[in-house]
């Protein structure tokens, strides 16, 4: 597998950049799989592909401290990338993972990697939801009962050959920012059982270097990926995002 550690300047860039890796995947450009790492340095709002902005994002927050909200390729929910979140997407072959092509299958195939690469680092790591990663914490009062807390999101994107599958890890996010800049998600998995943000997510007590060592090993990933597809990914841009970053900051 290829390894691509890359953070591109731009939020519209990096969501781009997910998409251009499959695209390139599909037309042959690129041959085998992708592993891609990257983490921003800035806060920015990403929409699944049918998620309702207005429902479930702060728009008013996002506007006056011109945080851009974007729509990626693929489903999933709403989720807001910044510093402190490892973002990881990995763009794999039909014929490598046929039985992805059940879409419940391959929530189970990637989410399964993922635990057992983080498995020495984070003990007790469960696939939640549709797909949520999530881990048990200990309450202090013996009265209460442990809680499954969510440090993960995920989402897919399927072609006819390659899919993409990307997420979230949380390890040194600033928690306080997702209830100030998202609502309460329009669809919400049983086990969030109506807890507000606050509640519901958690960060894992792990380093950056850590998680970036652990994937890379967990996916095999020992080749350097380079080029990378930068005008696929600035075509992308181009096409889809400059246009919702201005009407997020521009709209009264």
């Amino acid at each position: 597998m290829q390894l691509l550690n890359l953070t591109v300047p731009l939020p519209a860039e990096n969501v781009a950049l997910d998409e251009a890796l499959l695209d390139a995947c599909e037309a042959g450009e690129i041959e085998g799989s992708i592993l891609r790492l990257w983490e921003p340095k800035e806060y920015f709002v990403v929409l699944g592909r049918s998620s309702d902005p207005v429902a479930e994002v702060n728009l008013a927050a996002c506007r006056s401290e011109r945080i851009p909200v974007l729509r990626r390729a693929s489903g999933g929910g709403t989720i807001l990338a910044g510093p402190g979140c490892l973002m990881y997407a990995v763009v794999l072959s039909y014929l490598d993972y046929s039985e992805a092509k059940s879409i419940t299958r391959a929530h189970q195939i990637v989410l399964q990697r993922v635990a057992e690469s983080l498995a020495s680092l984070v003990p007790g790591i469960t696939l939640a939801g549709t797909s949520d990663l999530a881990f048990f914490t200990q309450k202090s009062s013996p009265s209460k009962k442990n809680t499954l807390q969510k440090f993960s999101g995920n989402a897919l994107r399927a072609k006819r050959k390659f899919f993409l599958y990307h997420g979230t890890l949380l390890y040194d996010f600033d928690l306080a920012r997702v209830e100030q800049l998202l609502t309460q998600q329009t669809r919400e998995p049983l086990y969030r059982a109506g807890r507000e943000h606050r509640e519901f997510i958690a960060n894992l007590s792990v380093t950056r270097e850590q998680l970036v060592a652990a994937l890379v090993e967990g996916w095999q990933a020992t080749e350097i990926m380079t080029p990378w597809p930068q005008d696929r990914t600035k075509q992308i841009v181009k096409e889809k995002y400059v246009d919702d970053v201005r009407w997020v900051i521009m709209s009264s």
